[in-house]
């Protein structure tokens, strides 16, 4: 049953947005194109073969990369394997139940997973090993903090952890964890951008509450010439706002990719 008093507060916020979008502004002070604070801190997990933090606001996202030996597909017997999977802990946000993944954390790990595969960073013909044993990368992103746009923080944790990845040494049918063969190479860094429509307004790095009033919600992984997914997770955009929002993706997209390639740099350095 829907309660009247949130459908009154949920209009009551949008106009509120709406107001200040009109006079140009947002809640935050944030220009419509404008990202909040980003950070990006690798092998914050020492456990973990490849580990990232990502913070876009307030959101903070965690990701954690560990190597393991696997069977190939069939189709695919020479190739590895790449697992993604997203938890949603409580803890992170009022929204967020306990139990088993849901439909959002299922559809934020399918973004991500795509994003990365679609992208060809990864050579997975590099993972493998012998004949039916080859290396799985499994990717596990927690969502710490719900700020808003869980997606793009997601995104930069999940390839900032594949880069700081270490593969370690097989040998006599096991992984020597204390060796390192080589580092995980990337021959790209896919990011994902997110854009909102609210009323006549386009906003990138929607806020929770942004979200929430938004008409139509849409996100792109693009490296620096290709798209290489999208998710559009509810309204609609018109074709001309929809060839805004590409192009905004190419060049919001861009600016992450430096922030992303400054801190894996350093860190090799």
């Amino acid at each position: 049953m829907i309660d009247v008093k949130d459908v009154i507060m949920h209009d009551t916020k949008r106009e509120v947005l709406l107001d200040l979008l009109r006079e140009g502004k947002r809640l935050d002070g944030r220009g419509f194109y404008d990202y909040r604070d980003v950070s990006i801190e690798v092998g914050v997990i020492e456990s973990a073969e490849g580990s990232a933090m990502a913070r876009i606001g307030t959101t903070q996202v965690l990701c954690g990369v560990k190597v393991e030996l696997a069977t190939p597909f069939p189709d695919k017997p020479q190739e590895g394997l790449l697992v993604t999977n997203a938890e949603f802990p409580p803890l992170a946000s009022p929204t967020f139940e306990a139990g088993p993944p849901d439909e959002n954390s299922i559809e934020l790990a399918r973004v991500v997973d795509r994003a990365i595969r679609s992208s060809e960073a990864i050579d997975f013909s590099s993972l493998f090993l012998e004949e039916d044993k080859v290396l799985a990368l499994f990717v596990d992103i927690y969502v710490l903090d719900h700020g808003g746009n869980m997606m793009d923080a997601a995104g930069l944790a999940a390839v900032a952890a594949l880069a700081n990845t270490s593969i370690p040494v097989y040998e006599d049918g096991q992984l020597l964890r204390d060796k390192v063969e080589r580092k995980l190479s990337l021959a790209t860094l896919p990011v994902i951008t997110s854009f909102i429509q609210l009323g006549e307004f386009i906003l990138a790095d929607p806020t929770y509450e942004e979200n929430l009033a938004a008409d139509a919600r849409i996100s792109f992984a693009t490296t620096p010439n290709y798209i290489t997914a999208v998710q559009k997770t509810s309204g609609g955009f018109l074709k001309q706002r929809l060839d805004e929002v590409i192009d905004l993706s190419f060049e919001k997209g861009e600016e992450l990719r430096q922030r992303l390639k400054s801190v894996i740099e350093e860190v090799s350095e």
